[in-house]
């Protein structure tokens, strides 16, 4: 029998059965149209994860106070020794070193007049903004405080701004946070939000006051940032060195931005997966329908086995017959599947223009794959059954 023998049989009876033949291929296109989207904006989250962590930029390590580690008895003894603002000043004098920023972090009510706005309080130094690549819309960033103590100076995000001046300029302006009165100097450009936290509603003030502010005797991160020409593990390296003469032991933790991303990645790459397989279920459910109407084809059909065999097909391409109608039902639902999910994405970019949508010709390729795949696995069993027909008995049941 020639291929297009087959084909031209595969949709004859495809089209004698339209309306069993149509539900089939909508089981396997809403399969294919869940695991499309949500593979797809499981990408696109990855992926704009991945963006908002690396725009403060890529050559970064991070240091934290404290270190776990395994003691005698087999516990866990944990150092808690906090990193100081003088740790992060000696930490600007090793080579390849561009900025240094101490952050502490609270929160507080920041007044103007008889405006009051709870927001969050960073005291930070005066690079953070070139370092993180914050840009200030008006005045300038906080001044450089390691000749001594700060002067009271405050820097606000775009929306403190908004919230408490309106249109009035701020700058020179006096306001009061957590209870104490401290000058404008600086208002921030417009920034966004990076994952779910607003980087515009955001009061700055110089570290060595949040510390008293906080009541805090230590920071809560130091972040370097270095310059090209050296790797992150040989600066991390480098600062391990450095931080240990200063504290006589490594009571402290260090991670580079490429093992943070790199974890990430892995972690939102496994996330994508399991939604993407969630998706797959409705696929089982389609395959389930492919052999609900193979066995039922077979049934059916006897008569046209038997006249077949009798004229000499064998009992291969028999099975062959069948499997092509099994395998072009699921490719039909395939192609179905992925225009149902381009029309679906469409439409949540028009509804939810900020939903991060990344459509990769892989998972496409992939669906049409798997989409074959079921129609090859749910058509086994029953083509083989009408392989096994035996010619006579199949002849006798017309």
């Amino acid at each position: 029998m020639r291929s297009p023998d087959y084909l031209r049989l595969v949709l004859r009876t495809l089209h004698a059965s339209r309306m069993r033949s149509a539900l089939t291929v909508l089981g396997i296109a809403i399969g294919i149209c869940a695991v499309v989207l949500l593979t797809t904006l499981g990408e696109g989250v990855r992926l704009y994860v991945l963006d908002n962590f690396s725009q403060f930029g890529s050559r970064i390590v991070a240091i934290n106070p404290g270190k776990s580690q395994t003691g005698g008895t087999g516990g866990l003894l944990a150092s808690t020794r906090p990193l100081l603002v003088e740790d992060a000043n000696s930490l600007q004098q090793l080579p390849h070193v561009e900025y240094v920023v101490p952050v502490v972090q609270g929160s507080g009510a920041i007044e103007f007049g008889r405006r009051v706005r709870y927001t969050d309080i960073i005291g930070s130094g005066s690079d953070m903004a070139r370092a993180w690549r914050f840009e200030v819309a008006q005045g300038r960033f906080l001044p450089d405080s390691r000749s001594g103590y700060p002067k009271p100076w405050a820097v606000l995000g775009h929306k403190v701004k908004q919230e408490l001046f309106a249109e009035q300029n701020a700058l020179g302006q006096f306001i009061r946070v957590g209870g104490e009165r401290y000058r404008v100097v600086g208002v921030m450009a417009e920034k966004g939000q990076m994952l779910g936290f607003d980087l515009d509603d955001i009061v700055y003030i110089p570290v060595e006051r949040a510390l008293s502010l906080f009541n805090r005797t230590g920071l809560m991160e130091i972040d370097v940032t270095y310059r090209a020409g050296i790797s992150a593990d040989a600066m991390a390296e480098l600062i391990r060195q450095r931080l240990i003469s200063r504290h006589g032991v490594e009571d402290f933790s260090l991670i580079t931005q490429d093992e943070m991303l790199k974890s990430l990645d892995r972690i939102l790459a496994v996330l994508t997966l399991a939604v993407g397989g969630l998706g797959g279920i409705s696929l089982v459910v389609g395959a389930i329908g492919i052999v609900t109407i193979m066995v039922t084809s077979v049934q059916e059909r006897r008569a046209e086995v038997g006249l077949l065999r009798a004229l000499g097909a064998t009992a291969r391409q028999v099975m062959w017959l069948f499997l092509g109608e099994a395998v072009l039902l699921s490719l039909l639902g395939g192609v179905a599947g992925i225009l149902l999910s381009g029309l679906a994405l469409a439409a949540l970019a028009l509804g939810i223009p900020g939903l991060p949508i990344q459509l990769d010709p892989f998972y496409l390729l992939l669906a049409l794959a798997l989409s074959a795949m079921v129609g090859l696995i749910s058509g086994v069993l029953p083509a083989r059954r009408a392989a096994g027909l035996n010619p006579v008995l199949a002849l006798q049941s017309e």
